[in-house]
């Protein structure tokens, strides 16, 4: 009876201690990747500080790659962390690190060599890589024509790499790999003719070439390139899948179209559109909304013909101008800064040009008291468009090179370099587009003195009209091809 009774139990106890073993073996198994994410609450993302990726502006953290990431951290649940790599080197060693990032958004471009180190999401944007050239040289037309050029490119680059592959083919071509510049860098240094060629992206391209007049494509690399996100190799796979997943249904959805559209999608273009159609705008379009400027320029103590100049530069005096990155209305007001100065409708005149003159007073007002004017105004007028931080970041570049960061006339020489890599990432708030707010004030100032001008107490009397202006300052003269508007 006994060794009956023994013979029963044993099996009992084996499945006992096989099932307390495996409840054991699951209570000590290591949370995956994605696990990891969701415990922790926050997607940790890896970038480069550039403007197809990730930079700062007067509206906040952009870059089609942060936006990206910001809307994947949204699906799980999760708050997104930014951290920005000095050279693709420091990118990819610290994504292998131990505790180091989830993914890498970077515009990376998936190779044979690269998915040696890292493992690549699905593509989810195609771009081409293009040799550009300075226009008024020579323009090579195939690869060949490399040869006795010099020729820079970022160190770690796809177009290093591509640059590595074309010169097994021929032995002669020679090009330097630099970790000390970005592609707005290189870009400037073939606009300047410093450099001969250098490879860009034409994602990149599109986006830094309207500060770049003189560069031009030389020809297309041949081959189609796919941008791609990045995580750790090994065999977890629970965090790409979910990546993949997500990108697929941003594809889907047209979330991926919209963001190509709003970065991509056109080549904004900064600069004085013509003295004849801002003649013809001060006849049709500034009458309309004159009373909205004068009455908010008296009221926050202002002249109303500076006023006006900004909503010219902004919209050219267009009350439902909408921008590709959804800035609305007459002054081009974020939703944002409309909220902070209390305007609900962006596309009401009166209550854009109230929100806008009321902000520009704010900007001014913030500035350091050692600005004093008429440098105060053109200084507002910078942070008006990038934001007081990175003017700031300015102001100090330029104390640091021996120059007056009081001066506007020295303060704009050194805006510039808060796109260049070896400047931008000395200062606090990163890369921008710093030759946007010089473009902006000069145009402002234009605008103002012409307005000025137009507006002397003997043309006064109503609204700004024809009525016989001496006015100088304006070609009314048709151009041959009139700018499109």
């Amino acid at each position: 009876m006994f060794s009956l009774n023994v013979r029963r139990l044993r099996p009992s106890t084996w499945l006992l201690t096989t099932v307390l073993l495996l409840l054991l073996s699951a209570c000590g198994k290591p949370p995956t990747a994605l696990e990891r994410v969701e415990e922790e609450g926050v997607l940790r993302v890896i970038t480069r500080n550039s403007p197809t990726t990730y930079y700062q502006d007067r509206n906040g953290e952009t870059g089609f790659e942060f936006d990206l990431a910001e809307r994947f951290a949204e699906s799980l649940g999760v708050k997104l962390e930014i951290e920005t790599a000095d050279s693709f080197d420091d990118l990819y060693a610290r994504l292998n690190s131990p505790d180091g990032p989830h993914l890498a958004a970077a515009g990376l471009v998936e190779s044979a060599q690269r998915s040696q180190a890292v493992r690549f999401s699905q593509p989810y944007l195609d771009v081409t890589l293009q040799v550009v050239y300075r226009k008024g040289r020579p323009r090579p037309t195939k690869p060949e024509q490399l040869l006795g050029k010099r020729i820079v490119v970022v160190k770690g680059s796809i177009h290093a790499e591509r640059l590595a592959e074309l010169k097994k083919r021929l032995p002669t071509l020679q090009y330097t790999e630099s970790d000390e510049v970005e592609v707005t860098d290189l870009l400037g240094m073939v606009d300047e003719g410093k450099i001969d060629l250098t490879l860009v992206g034409s994602n990149e391209l599109a986006l830094s070439q309207f500060g770049f007049p003189n560069v031009h494509v030389a020809f297309d690399l041949e081959g189609t390139q796919h941008l791609a996100w990045a995580v750790a190799p090994g065999a977890d796979a629970s965090l790409l899948e979910k990546i993949n997943a997500f990108l697929a249904k941003a594809r889907q959805d047209k979330t991926l179209q919209q963001l190509s559209e709003r970065y991509y999608g056109h080549i904004e273009v900064l600069g004085y559109v013509g003295t004849y159609t801002f003649a013809k705008h001060l006849q049709q379009r500034l009458p309309r909304y004159e009373e909205h400027f004068r009455k908010a320029a008296e009221t926050h103590k202002i002249d109303w013909r500076l006023l006006a100049a900004i909503g010219y530069q902004e919209s050219m005096w267009q009350a439902d101008a909408v921008s590709k990155t959804g800035v609305r209305g007459l002054m081009m007001l974020t939703q944002r800064t409309a909220q902070s100065v209390g305007v609900a409708d962006r596309l009401d005149p009166r209550q854009s040009i109230r929100g806008g003159a009321r902000y520009f007073i704010q900007v001014h007002a913030e500035l350091p008291d050692s600005i004093k004017e008429p440098d105060r105004t053109w200084f507002a007028l910078a942070a008006y468009n990038i934001g007081g931080g990175h003017l700031e970041d300015a102001r100090k570049l330029t104390q640091a090179a021996g120059l007056n960061p009081n001066k506007w006339l020295d303060v704009k020489k050194i805006l510039p370099r808060l796109s260049q890599k070896q400047w931008y990432r000395k200062t606090r708030h990163g890369y921008a587009r710093g030759g946007e707010p010089v473009h902006f004030v000069n145009n402002i100032r234009r605008y103002y003195d012409i307005l000025s001008w137009v507006t002397q107490p003997q043309l006064e009397g109503g609204q700004v009209a024809e009525r016989g202006m001496h006015n100088p300052g304006i070609n009314k003269t048709p151009p041959k091809e009139e700018p499109r508007l």
